[in-house]
């Protein structure tokens, strides 16, 4: 069998038809003749590419040099970071006698990292986004488009006169709205250190004067994580999607506040799948009242015509 030689670029021919064609397929790990289609070795290892890229276009220009950029991060994660460590690159203690010297080394570190107001901004407020996020279990996506949010107001000096966490907290509630990941304004408020109604106001200042185009979120978007929490079986988050989608078509919903129609429609299949769950607890979940919940169970009953034996 031909081989790579350890070291080289240099292969053998095919031992099949002679031909010096072979190439190295990294997906499948395998090397084989273009002539003849011979497999000559098919536990082929990747050795990484040259460069770090996602598209022809990045990989012609952009070399691989440590983690990729992030908007996240204040200096977008190009800046360098000494170590807390003691240690050299070989993993060896560094004498007592340069420990002093790196000390210092790391002091100016941290102090150059953050040059001026705008990134002493950048750098408490994104810090303050992950810490939210992370409470909220929030996805990547939605952590990066967060930052880009964020940092528009910034390039447009909407920040001035309002709090920092205000704005990373309606920055952040744009994001789930963007990313099809929607947080009621409750959720995001109770993850953060400002009240439900500043949020509320900022957010909309902000997609004002930002042109974001947001689509209102429907009942649909939230049946899936609530039936989650509920611990409810799939079985019912298929029934209440059709019973949502029957309510819109009706245009029940236009008009209603979408977790409230949700949290109707999850109450009515749990308990025609026998899965019953109370009002109280789907209410929690939710973040809506008994009283709402009752509301829509009603419309979306005598509207649609299901019968329930209570």
């Amino acid at each position: 069998m031909a081989k790579i030689r350890e070291g080289t670029d240099e292969v053998d021919r095919c031992p099949e038809c002679g031909g010096k064609h072979l190439v190295r397929d990294y997906e499948r790990g395998e090397l084989l003749c273009e002539d003849c289609g011979l497999v000559l070795d098919d536990q082929f290892i990747d050795q990484g590419p040259e460069w770090r890229a996602f598209d022809v276009e990045q990989g012609e220009k952009r070399a691989r040099t440590g983690a990729p950029m992030t908007y996240t991060i204040h200096d977008k994660g190009l800046s360098t970071e000494i170590s807390w460590k003691n240690k050299d690159s070989y993993g060896k203690s560094i004498p007592t006698r340069n420990r002093a010297q790196l000390y210092r080394l790391r002091k100016w570190q941290r102090r150059i990292r953050v040059s001026n107001a705008t990134e002493r901004n950048l750098a408490f407020a994104l810090s303050e986004l992950d810490r939210m996020a992370s409470a909220m279990g929030l996805p990547r996506n939605v952590r990066e488009t967060a930052a880009m949010v964020y940092r528009k107001a910034v390039n447009k000096n909407l920040i001035r006169g309002r709090s920092i966490e205000g704005v990373v907290a309606a920055s952040l509630y744009a994001a789930c709205r963007q990313c099809g990941v929607p947080r009621t304004l409750d959720e995001v408020a109770g993850s953060s250190r400002v009240g439900r109604k500043e949020i509320g106001r900022t957010y909309r200042f902000m997609t004002r004067e930002l042109k974001l185009k947001l689509m209102p979120t429907k009942p649909q978007d939230y049946v899936q994580r609530f039936c989650s929490e509920l611990k409810l079986s799939g079985e019912v988050q298929s029934k209440a999607a059709e019973t949502l989608k029957d309510a819109s078509e009706k245009e029940l919903t236009s008009g209603r506040g979408p977790t409230g129609v949700a949290a109707a429609a999850i109450y009515i299949s749990s308990i025609l799948c026998n899965e019953r769950r109370t009002q109280r607890e789907v209410a929690d979940v939710a973040g809506v009242t008994e009283v709402t919940i009752r509301n829509r169970y009603k419309e979306l009953t005598e509207k649609l015509g299901i019968e329930i034996q209570l």
